[in-house]
């Protein structure tokens, strides 16, 4: 049989390689012209939002939640249905996580769930646009008020909209990541966004060790031309030039990339829609999803052998996510498993198909059939 079909990959062309090679032969490998080019072109995708480009995901989602000031003390609102860097940044700055569950349906964070979950120790609450599709942020707001910051964690969605807003544009601060897998990658690579001058001005300087540079801004401002000091601690989340200029590169095919992917999800839809045994993702009428998942459900308490039977047939199924309360480490912490049981329900159901822009039809269709087989309890066909 043929290699392991992958749930997710990334598409890099001569054009990617071409635009890494210029930079390798200049001046610049990091810290350089081409990071300041990519805030800018990123930009153009949120709104006019001005981002903080950072060395990846979960770096954006440090960096973010130290520019909303998190610290110990506070609490931050997340829910289950994610990656655990949503929730183990907050941890890290010392924040206590607070889980709310989430909608039936998209299985984004549910409004009443994060209102019921603010006290007045709440910071931030973030929301994940679970595989794609944007969270309802104006029933986040109306449901939180204005005392706490909103977050989007849109490491899933770069390039979706609500009610025709860009992603980027709908809460006080948005977090990207260009992981090979995402919408489009750096390799490594993430970014926060923000429209508030303020947060960008403390993203940027947390990604960079906390360095002052600015003379107005400096405590002993006539110590020297080569002065510069730290008033907060940061890190050093840095972006390079080299990794920078994939990301433009890629930014440029951005557009491409969500059309292939709703093309491919389009198909997906047609081709199970009468497959019994197995649900398929939902949308809401204000969302254009950026489609990062193809996350189906399947019935009968049968996700693990049909994951399985099609991980032995060759197709790289995954499951997104274990909630993140049921990691040992929160576990650890005395959070407790039936907490969050819309998320928790999903988890028992979830599966995710393979699904990237470089997928042909002939793949797609192989995994349908491997779908269907497995479904059946028949023998899955092996490609050849």
């Amino acid at each position: 049989m043929t290699g392991l079909l992958p749930y997710g990959r990334q598409s890099v062309v001569e054009e990617d390689v071409a635009a890494v090679a210029e930079v390798l032969r200049g001046d610049w490998l990091t810290t350089g012209p081409q990071v300041t080019a990519f805030e800018e072109d990123l930009a153009g995708w949120t709104g006019g939002a001005g981002c903080a480009v950072v060395s990846n995901g979960t770096a954006a989602l440090h960096t973010a939640y130290a520019a909303a000031g998190v610290g110990p003390g506070d609490e931050v609102v997340v829910p289950p249905m994610t990656f655990a860097a949503t929730a183990s940044t907050a941890v890290a700055l010392g924040a206590t996580v607070v889980f709310a569950d989430v909608e039936e349906e998209t299985f984004t964070l549910d409004p009443a769930a994060a209102a019921a979950a603010v006290t007045p120790r709440t910071r931030v609450v973030s929301a994940v646009d679970y595989a794609g599709h944007p969270a309802d942020y104006d029933a986040l707001r109306a449901a939180l008020g204005r005392d706490v910051l909103l977050l989007a964690d849109a490491a899933h969605s770069i390039g979706a909209a609500y009610h025709d807003r860009p992603v980027g544009s709908l809460a006080d601060l948005t977090t990207f990541s260009f992981f090979p897998t995402k919408n489009l990658t750096t390799a490594e690579g993430g970014a926060v966004a923000a429209g508030d001058p303020a947060l960008l001005a403390r993203a940027r300087r947390f990604r960079n060790h906390g360095l002052v540079r600015e003379p107005a801004a400096l405590r002993a401002p006539d110590e020297g031309g080569w002065h510069q000091e730290v008033h907060e601690f940061g890190l050093n989340y840095r972006l390079p030039d080299v990794l920078c200029a994939l990301g433009r590169s890629q930014l440029r095919r951005l557009g491409d990339f969500l059309a292939a992917r709703a093309r491919l999800v389009a198909r997906y839809d047609e081709a199970l829609a009468d497959l019994p045994g197995v649900l398929r993702p939902a949308r809401r009428s204000w969302a254009r999803p950026a489609w990062h998942l193809y996350p189906v459900r399947i019935l009968d308490g049968r996700r693990r052998e049909v994951y399985d039977r099609m991980r032995a047939a060759g197709i790289g199924v995954q499951v997104n996510y274990l909630p993140v309360h049921w990691h040992p480490a929160f576990a650890d912490l005395g959070y407790r498993r039936g907490s969050c049981p819309v998320a928790e329900a999903f988890y028992a159901q979830q599966l995710s198909l393979p699904l990237y822009p470089d997928l042909t039809d002939a793949d797609q269709d192989r995994v349908v059939d491997a779908l269907a087989a497995a479904l059946r309890g028949t023998p899955v066909r092996t490609a050849a």
